[in-house]
């Protein structure tokens, strides 16, 4: 145990078994990071600190709200909720949602969201600001297994949404949303763009006026 805790190497995929993983995230150093488990392998991130990745995180969850808001479209989100398959899978996404006919499907009074009790979330979005090539690359892989039905990934400096669906074992970029009918990603990214320029509540007004048009 005293060997795979000095290998942790934050940001890095480490071999290891799932009883180690769980020991390891009841280390006091890793209670407030984020952790993923698959194929045998964990990681832990730390909790991102920065301007960038808080903005456009909040930024994602309103757009995602508002549109569902004027759109009746039925959904619950969750902020960096922990999804586990015990032994085999561990994530915690950055924002998550179940939508329509699950959206409520999880009740209150739930912490961890046991997989094999429950469906996976509908919607998994990751914010990348230094993590683009994981968030790309392995957890994609995570995601497709675990059959979410889209995957986005909030491109921080480059300021863009890439947009997954996920079917018949894999994945493949989308230009609109599947999950939130309507959504047009080139939209999306056009939000952000503005976030660089203007104030999130100027943001939002103009998103509700492009959403209201539909």
């Amino acid at each position: 145990m005293q060997q795979i805790q000095r290998e942790i190497a934050i940001d890095n995929w480490i071999k290891t078994s799932w009883d180690e993983y769980i020991k390891i995230l009841d280390n006091p150093d890793y209670q407030r990071a984020k952790s993923y488990y698959h194929n045998g392998k964990m990681r832990i991130e730390m909790p991102p600190i920065g301007n960038d990745h808080a903005s456009d995180h909040t930024i994602i969850i309103a757009v995602v709200t508002l549109f569902a808001a004027t759109n009746g479209i039925t959904l619950n989100g969750k902020d960096n909720c922990t999804y586990r398959k015990t032994g085999i899978q561990d994530v915690q996404p950055d924002v998550s949602y179940y939508i329509g006919e699950n959206a409520n499907i999880v009740p209150y009074g739930t912490s961890i969201i046991d997989l094999d009790i429950y469906p996976p979330p509908t919607l998994v979005i990751e914010v990348a600001n230094t993590s683009l090539a994981d968030d790309k690359g392995e957890k994609r892989l995570i995601y497709e297994d675990l059959k979410v039905t889209e995957y986005w990934i909030v491109d921080v400096p480059n300021v863009q949404v890439i947009a997954f669906l996920i079917e018949n074992n894999g994945s493949r970029r989308i230009t609109q949303s599947h999950v939130l009918p309507g959504l047009e990603i080139s939209l999306l990214n056009e939000a952000f763009r503005r976030t660089r320029q203007m104030d999130q509540g100027q943001v939002y007004s103009w998103l509700l006026t492009q959403f209201q048009q539909k």
